[in-house]
């Protein structure tokens, strides 16, 4: 896998990952607790993307395993912050997906 394709992967697997990133994350939660689930949900969706893409033996190549979680995690920012959050489908799978009266529980 070069390098191009691994930061190709990332940010395919980042621009859908705040859809699933609103799922867990609940409308109480402070703007901090959202951006800790948000970095470490794509810290983890980069690990499994570069798993799956290049097998375990794909973490000896340090550039490459960077460049995927790297992209993972500026793709989905990203593309919450300019097409999830003000189109209101991730907030509204957020709402959702939470459970009734959670709003307020925080």
């Amino acid at each position: 896998m070069s390098t191009l394709d691994s930061i190709t992967t990332g940010a395919q697997v980042g621009a859908l990952l705040p859809l699933l990133t609103a799922i867990v994350q609940r409308p109480a939660w402070s703007a901090e607790v959202k951006k800790v689930v948000a970095v470490v949900l794509a810290l983890v969706a980069g690990i499994v993307t570069v798993a799956a893409s290049g097998g375990w033996e794909q973490f000896q190549h340090g550039t490459l395993t960077f460049a995927t979680l790297a992209a993972v995690l500026a793709s989905s920012q990203a593309t919450y912050d300019l097409i999830w959050k003000p189109s209101k489908v991730a907030p509204a799978i957020e709402s959702a997906t939470s459970p009734k009266g959670s709003e307020q529980a925080a």
